[in-house]
């Protein structure tokens, strides 16, 4: 299977099981239209109004040599793979719901606007205690594990959170293990010492803003109703400053009313944030702000503008980093993550205030994905069973798609929320990844193409 695409002056084929990316000519790219379906002879006739003979046949050479060297039209070496058919995941990381509730009230909240369709509550220090006790026990040899502080906002219950900090460093040296902790914060609560605090112990943080003053505040309000937007920006500012070259990402999202969102993260960029992550909104039908088919063009039409701009800006030295055009082609993923995508239900669970355990953060409050508890451990292991199973080739549409290895899937909560099914994808999600994966390529090569 390969993929080919055009952005601008460049042209791009996606062998889509070996994972080679070629940048080609226009001759190669017209004739890959026709190499598997046409011969020699017919290709030659069918392309002689805009290419020599002699050049349609060279490149009919350059594509055979790179296919008999299996860099394009290779085989799926994957699908019969008994690594996933042995695969015995270990749970690697947790969302930690401290606080079921919120500060401020989005217009666009998965978590219904902080409460989780639940009643607003606190995660106690027993609890989350018990949680890192979990993760440990079901880590298997995993070393290093993954704690998300998560809300609602989880700074309006930062004390438990230092505790249980605090808890996890003396039970990673017991356990001889490593926790990387995270905090995803909307920053209306940073002061100083927190932000000391977190710059000194979380090995990420997220911070969350939509992007223009205007943008965000249409979305992001306080519970009063004003913006979030000056409340929140002096503070972002500074504790990523003193952040210096520790993880972080500014995180926001579009919708219908800002389909010119390349103009925010632009926005966040220019305010000199370097680690960026605008993504789409996913709602349903009738809200008002939900994107649907007949916004695609448009935001088609944004990422590659964004893509343009990055190029423009890292050629002057002034770069930044936007997470959905962050692609590896050296290494990348390992070969599961690239067919099971986040591990949700598997590898990474979500725990509400309450110890409660499901797949992920957007399943929390749906009672038919409880797996258990952390008083009790999982109870209902067929869900995680159901999720461990969820990979590209157990889904009809992801199996025949090139982009199988780059998106592994998609989220199962989209699909579930828009299908009722983790197999079937959430189309209009898949229209949008492929589409940002055509214009990390784009970038690479653009970049490669001026070293």
């Amino acid at each position: 299977m390969i993929h080919k695409f055009k952005i601008d002056d460049v042209c791009i084929v996606i062998d889509v099981n070996s994972g080679a990316v070629h940048v080609i000519d226009d001759i190669v790219y017209d004739v890959l239209d026709y190499y598997k379906l046409k011969s020699e002879e017919e290709i030659q006739n069918l392309l002689s109004n805009k290419y020599s003979v002699e050049d349609i046949k060279e490149a009919i050479r350059e594509i055979k040599e790179l296919e008999e060297n299996e860099l394009l039209y290779s085989k799926d070496s994957y699908i019969n793979d008994t690594i996933l058919k042995n695969r015995k995941p270990v749970i690697k990381a947790l969302c930690l719901h401290v606080a079921h509730d919120c500060n401020i009230r989005c217009k666009y909240c998965f978590a219904s606007q902080g409460d989780f369709k639940g009643d607003r509550s606190l995660m106690s220090e027993e609890i989350g205690k018990k949680a890192l006790d979990f993760l440990i026990e079901n880590s298997g040899n995993r070393r290093n594990l993954e704690v998300d502080f998560f809300g609602g906002e989880p700074l309006m219950n930062f004390e438990v959170v230092k505790k249980l900090v605090e808890y996890g460093r003396k039970r990673e040296k017991e356990a001889n293990k490593r926790f990387r902790f995270t905090i995803t914060t909307n920053g209306v609560l940073l002061d100083d010492d927190i932000i000391d605090y977190i710059n000194e112990n979380m090995y990420n943080v997220v911070l969350s803003i939509d992007g223009r003053k205007e943008v965000n505040d249409k979305m992001r309000c306080t519970i009063n109703g004003g913006g979030t937007y000056d409340i929140i920006i002096p503070k972002f500012k500074k504790l990523v400053e003193k952040r210096k070259d520790k993880s972080y990402f500014v995180r926001g999202t579009f919708t219908k009313y800002n389909i010119d969102f390349a103009k925010d993260v632009l926005h966040l960029a220019d305010l000199g944030f370097k680690h960026t992550s605008v993504e789409p909104v996913v709602a349903e039908p009738g809200v008002g702000y939900e994107l649907t088919e007949d916004d695609l063009p448009e935001i088609f039409s944004q990422y590659e503008n964004l893509a343009r701009e990055i190029i423009k800006r890292e050629k002057e030295g002034k770069g930044f980093n936007f997470f959905h055009f962050m692609i590896d082609l050296n290494q990348g993923p390992c070969v599961i993550k690239r067919l099971v995508g986040c591990g949700a239900g598997s590898e990474y669970l979500a725990i509400t205030p309450e110890g409660d355990i499901y797949p992920c953060h957007q399943f929390v409050g749906n009672e038919e994905f409880k797996m258990g508890n952390v008083n009790e451990g999982i109870v209902n292991k067929e869900i995680g069973k159901k999720f461990n199973n969820a990979h590209v080739y157990n889904k009809e549409k992801c199996s025949e798609c090139w982009a199988k290895f780059y998106c592994s899937g998609g989220c199962h909560a989209n699909a579930y929320n828009f299908n009722n099914d983790i197999h079937i994808p959430y189309d209009l999600g898949c229209e949008m990844e492929k589409k940002r994966i055509e214009c990390s390529l784009y970038i690479k090569a653009k970049l490669s193409m001026d070293i």
